[in-house]
């Protein structure tokens, strides 16, 4: 027979986790977010002044999603993995 007690801490436990991804997530999410906003702004202010920053500015602009995908994949390895 199956203590109830024991399945119960399982449960808490799985919770646990996926609140634990969740804020992994959400909070990556949010900071990278936040910094595409400042990036974003200024590359169209310098790119208002000249075009050749095009380039660097879309560089700029795509390295904080970095970020949110590292929050992915410590989601991912707290569900799949524990």
């Amino acid at each position: 027979m199956v203590d109830p007690n024991i399945v119960a801490n399982q449960d808490l436990a799985r919770g646990l986790i996926a609140i634990g991804a969740a804020i992994a997530v959400g909070i990556s999410g949010y900071a990278a977010a936040n910094a595409e906003s400042a990036i974003g702004a200024a590359t169209v202010g310098a790119m208002a002044e000249d075009e050749k920053f095009f380039g660097k500015g879309l560089l700029m602009t795509v390295i904080p999603e970095t970020i949110a995908i590292f929050g992915l994949v410590v989601a991912l390895i707290l569900i799949f993995v524990y």
